[in-house]
């Protein structure tokens, strides 16, 4: 079950309409004596429809303006202030992810868009909002990439907030959370990547990498090693080389590489992608 609700998911308040003061008053003398019905909110939890995993797609990384609601800071939520950044470039964390469902749907997210939880979103107390970022189950491998356009959770404990829809795709649906990792995507990036795969237009000519070092990608990260050699041995067959698995901080990370300019990297990228893999991201070692 979802936890770190936030402020944003809850259901907003109208204004009583103005009444006479006696007429006031005569009302809530009638009502001090009478017990009042308790409102209870919905529980949380899955659709009834049966969403399949395979029904949520990936969200579309996109170049968006900031979402006019949503970006003010710092805010305060539960007596606690929380400040925003200022820009979600090299963001890159480890956490616990939870999941929000029927309970918010239809509801307005913190940016105002309305929160649907057969798409792949999610809540994030501190990057702008929108963010589309890549969120990785560290514990199976699996991965999603999201539109991040609410706030939560606020529990000290949780990272990001994930839509019904993004939990399935992780594989975390059933158990509530998961540890993850969460790569912010640039969108400018992911575009000009997307039309040269989309056109069969033929990447640019070979550049050196900056700074003359090495360009390396990750295919893949994963809590247990076997995970990490499954997929290595599926780039391998599939003539992506040179493979490595990194082990470090009890995290397998698959990586592609070392690639001697930018351009041959980002060949790689296309043809793991042509190819039915998910799309590697560069990394620096």
């Amino acid at each position: 079950m979802a936890a770190g609700q936030t402020v944003s998911r809850s259901a907003a308040r109208l204004p009583l309409p103005t009444l006479p003061a006696v007429a006031l008053s005569l009302l809530l003398a009638a009502c001090a004596g009478a017990p009042q019905p308790r409102v209870e909110e919905p529980p949380d939890g899955p659709p009834a429809s049966g969403l399949r995993a395979e029904d949520v797609a990936d969200a579309t990384p996109r170049v968006e303006p900031l979402a006019r609601y949503g970006n003010h800071s710092p805010y305060e939520v539960f007596g606690r202030k929380y400040h925003v950044l200022k820009s979600s470039e090299d963001y890159h964390e480890r956490g616990t992810a939870s999941w929000y469902g029927t309970k918010f749907h239809g509801r307005r997210t913190s940016s105002g868009e309305p929160y649907d939880l057969h798409l792949a979103t999610a809540a994030h107390k501190s990057l702008p909002l929108p963010t589309y970022a890549e969120v990785v189950n560290l514990d199976n491998g699996l991965r999603v990439i999201v539109k991040i356009n609410d706030r939560g959770p606020f529990k000290d404990d949780r990272l990001i907030d994930l839509s019904y829809g993004a939990a399935l795709r992780l594989g975390m649906a059933a158990t509530g959370t998961a540890r993850v990792e969460v790569r912010a995507i640039d969108p400018r990036a992911w575009d000009d990547g997307a039309r040269v795969a989309g056109t069969g237009v033929a990447p640019p000519p070979a550049q050196a990498a900056d700074g003359g070092d090495p360009t390396w990608l990750q295919a893949g990260a994963y809590g247990r090693r076997e995970g990490a050699e499954e997929l290595a041995g599926r780039l391998r067959r599939a003539d992506l080389a040179p493979v490595s698995i990194n082990d470090s901080d009890n995290l397998f990370r698959v990586w592609l590489g070392p690639y001697g300019s930018h351009a041959e990297a980002e060949s790689v990228i296309l043809k793991a992608i042509e190819l039915g893999f998910e799309r590697p991201h560069k990394v620096r070692r």
